[in-house]
């Protein structure tokens, strides 16, 4: 059973600019959580037990986010904002414990991984989640990190999350080359390589890499032993494709839906997709998006 999961939240976050200046990018919110907390509502979702969030010293709101406030907790409990409370207290389960490590020096996403070796250790798998794509899983029976979990624990692969993309879009992802020729949603199938931001013609397919992994503990000693890639940073997919030839990494195409909160459309589409099945403020927002809409 994988019980750790691993979030490198230590970017400065640039894509999101201005509005990431003097705050996280992970805590810009959506409708009245930041993204952060939906990523690791799934994760929670999904059996996990330990967050280890890799951070940066600017970070700290993200951290106190997951933390306990008592002041406010005591000032809500005083006036009787028991609704309020509550939501205070379902930010995290009290079987699910959060634990920061830093990342001295932006030196890639594989060092960001490496960073968690103290605490997860080498012969424990673990999932990786990247907190600028919120992975939407509305009117599954599962979400799909559990999907990729029961692939895990049936083959032993690693698995990587892959979606369908247009493939005049392949350019701006990493896609993966399969040795089946059909994968379906929901399914997994193993890799021949990952191919970084092909263009249309060289894609070997239109299946995109998401930023969610599954990873055997294995993989710390070769991202300790991976050199310097592309950007001069330590590439995890480096050390994926060399973990691909010494026992296999499968895809696990998705069934949900993605945002990608790291960019401005992406964000604003979250919004409107989260914000109309609010239970809250749902039925409001439904009625502002059509006044809108008629304002066009």
């Amino acid at each position: 059973m994988i019980r750790k999961a691993v979030l490198p939240v230590a970017g400065f976050g640039t894509r999101c600019l201005p509005a990431s200046k003097a705050i996280p990018k992970e805590m810009i919110t959506i409708v009245d959580k930041p993204v952060i907390q939906y990523v690791v509502e799934e994760a929670v979702a999904a059996g996990i037990k330990e967050i280890v969030l890799v951070t940066h010293s600017s970070k700290g709101a993200i951290e106190n986010h997951f933390d306990k406030h008592f002041e406010l907790e005591s000032t809500l409990e005083a006036k009787g904002k028991h609704e309020l409370l509550k939501e205070l207290h379902d930010i995290i389960p009290d079987d699910v414990k959060i634990i920061s490590i830093r990342q001295p020096e932006p030196l890639g996403l594989g060092h960001a991984v490496l960073c968690a070796r103290p605490i997860i250790g080498d012969s424990e798998p673990f999932a990786v989640l990247l907190p600028d794509v919120l992975v939407d899983a509305e009117g599954l029976a599962r979400n799909d990190l559990a999907g990729m979990v029961e692939a895990f624990n049936t083959t032993g692969q690693a698995q990587i999350m892959v979606e369908n993309v247009p493939r005049s879009m392949v350019y701006k992802y990493g896609i993966v080359a399969l040795d089946s020729p059909e994968l379906a949603p929901g399914q997994s199938g193993g890799i021949t390589r990952v191919v970084e931001k092909p263009t249309v013609e060289e894609a070997p397919s239109t299946l995109a890499v998401i930023g969610r992994y599954l990873l055997p503990g294995s993989i710390f000693p070769l991202l300790a032993e991976t050199p310097p890639g592309a950007g001069n940073e330590i590439q995890l997919t480096d050390a994926i494709d060399e973990l691909r030839r010494q026992g296999g990494v499968a895809a696990y195409r998705m069934q949900g839906t993605t945002y990608d909160c790291g960019h401005q459309l992406g964000y604003l589409e979250a919004i409107l997709a989260f914000a109309k099945r609010h239970p809250k403020y749902g039925h409001d927002f439904s009625q502002l998006l059509a006044r809108y809409a008629g304002q066009e």
